[in-house]
């Protein structure tokens, strides 16, 4: 799965992460590909566009929401 996480996609939180607050659903952007891209980092916006969270999250904890067009299915995000 960790392929069709890029840059600047819009992701969401696929499970509660209490130890940062966050719960599952949120959605937030990637903002940086870390390493092979096993983790990102993800910033978390209010509807203002206000940062609240910033954080490194593992590629299992988190589903793209967009695809550049192409449209979604779900047996390839469960890949």
């Amino acid at each position: 799965m960790t392929g069709l996480i890029e840059l600047l996609d819009t992701v969401a939180l696929t499970a509660d992460v209490p130890a940062l607050g966050l719960a599952a659903g949120e959605i937030g952007a990637v903002v940086e590909v870390l390493g092979d891209g096993a983790a990102f980092e993800v910033e978390f916006c209010d509807r203002d566009g206000t940062t609240y969270g910033l954080h490194t999250l593992r590629a299992d904890q988190i589903v793209v929401l967009h695809s550049r067009g192409k449209s979604l299915q779900r047996a390839s995000l469960l890949g």
